[in-house]
C-alpha cells in the first residue's frame, strides 16, 4: 500500500518507520520544510526521536500535495491544536483515503474530537479510524512489542488499517467505539500530569496505584457521558494507556507533572521542553470545560486544571483529594 504520515513528531515517524517494516511506500510530511530537508539529509530526527537512523527509503518530502499524491492511507499525526491547521491544508487535497488519527487530545475552544474536527472540515463522508493505546515512539522505533486498537465506526475501515499496520511487534485490535478511544487516549494524559506530580513530590508507590484506579473511574465517568462505551476504558486506549503514561520515564505529560510537583512553574516547564508538546497541558483545559459542561464529577481533572491554569500549588490538590467528602467506591 502506498501511505503519507502528516507530521514530523515521534509518533508519526515510529508509525513511519512500523509502515515501511511492513513493505508499504512511506511519505512523510512536517509542517518545517527546513527540518524535513534536515531530516532528509542526516536521516535522522534529532528534535523527536533520537538515536534512530531513518532508512533510504522513508521519502520526505516539504511539499504536502506531493506526499498525499496516490496515497491509499494517511496518518494524521499533528499534535491536537495544531490539527485543524493541518486538516485545512490537507482538504483541497484529499480524495477519498483512509484517515487515520493518532493525535491524543481535544481541541480548545471548540472541544472537538479529532474525528469532529476532521468530519467539520474535510467533511462528514471521509473515511475515518482513530489508533490509540500505551505505545511509546521510542519503543515503537525500536520494534519493542506493543499492542494498540484501531477504531471506526466502519467496521471494514478498521480492518484495513489493522492489517496494514499489524505485524510481529504491532499487534493491533480493532472496535467500533470511536469516541471511547478518542477520549481515553487524550485524557490519560491529563492523568499522567497528576502521577507525575506524585512522583515530583516524591509520595512514593501508594499514592500513583490510587491515582491511576481512581483516575480510571473517572475516565470512565466522564467518557460514558460523552458517548462512549464503558469496557472501552478497560482496554487498551484506557487503562492499558493510563498505566504506560503514568509510570514510564518516556511519557512527557508525566513529566511536565513531575516538574510541577517539584514546584517549578508551567511556563518554564514548557519552554524547557522546546518544541516537544505534552498533550495534556492543552487537553486539561478542554477536559475541565467538557466535565463541567456535562455535569460530571472529575475532580483529579479538576486539580490539574488547577495547577496548570490557576496555578494552584501540587501539596495543596493532594490534601484537597484525600479530604474530599466519604463515598462509596462504585458510586
Amino acid at each position: 500500500m502506498r501511505t503519507t504520515v502528516l507530521s514530523d513528531g515521534a509518533w508519526g515517524t515510529a508509525l513511519a518507520l512500523t509502515l515501511l517494516s511492513n513493505g508499504h511506500e512511506t511519505r512523510q510530511w512536517g509542517p518545517f520544510p527546513e527540518y524535513i530537508g534536515e531530516m532528509r539529509e542526516t536521516r535522522k530526527n534529532y528534535r523527536f526521536l533520537k538515536g534512530i537512523e531513518l532508512p533510504g527509503e522513508l521519502l520526505l518530502l516539504e511539499d504536502m500535495k506531493e506526499a498525499v499524491d496516490g496515497a491509499e492511507m494517511i496518518i494524521l499525526a499533528a499534535p491536537s491544536q495544531y490539527m485543524r491547521a493541518t486538516l485545512e491544508q490537507l482538504a483541497p487535497l484529499y480524495s477519498g483515503q483512509l484517515l487515520v488519527n493518532v493525535s491524543k487530545g481535544i481541541e480548545n475552544g471548540t472541544l472537538l474530537r479529532m474525528s469532529e474536527l476532521c468530519s467539520e472540515i474535510i467533511g462528514s463522508s471521509a473515511k475515518f479510524a482513530v489508533l490509540s493505546g500505551p505505545s511509546h515512539a521510542e519503543e515503537v522505533a525500536l520494534k519493542t512489542p506493543t499492542a494498540i486498537v484501531v477504531g471506526s465506526s466502519d467496521h471494514k475501515l478498521a480492518e484495513i488499517a489493522q492489517k496494514t499496520l499489524m505485524n510481529s511487534f504491532f499487534r493491533v485490535y480493532t472496535s467500533e467505539d470511536v469516541v471511547g478511544i478518542e477520549l481515553g487516549g487524550a485524557l490519560k494524559n491529563v492523568f499522567a500530569i497528576a502521577a507525575g506530580v506524585i512522583d515530583g513530590m516524591r509520595l512514593g508507590d501508594n499514592p500513583k496505584a490510587a491515582l491511576i484506579t481512581r483516575g480510571i473511574a473517572e475516565m470512565s465517568r466522564l467518557g460514558v457521558a460523552l458517548g462512549g462505551k464503558v469496557e472501552t476504558f478497560s482496554g487498551l486506549s484506557g487503562i492499558g494507556d493510563m498505566i504506560v503514561t503514568c509510570t514510564s520515564s518516556h511519557s512527557r505529560n508525566r513529566h511536565v507533572g513531575e516538574e510541577l510537583g517539584k514546584g517549578a512553574d508551567i511556563d518554564v516547564i514548557q519552554k524547557e521542553m522546546g518544541m516537544v508538546v505534552a498533550e495534556g497541558v492543552k487537553t486539561a483545559k478542554s477536559a475541565y470545560e467538557l466535565a463541567k459542561n456535562a455535569g460530571v464529577d472529575t475532580p483529579i481533572i479538576n486539580e490539574v486544571y488547577q495547577a496548570i491554569y490557576e496555578g494552584k500549588d501540587s501539596r495543596s490538590g493532594v490534601r484537597d483529594l484525600m479530604t474530599r467528602r466519604p463515598k462509596r467506591e462504585l458510586a
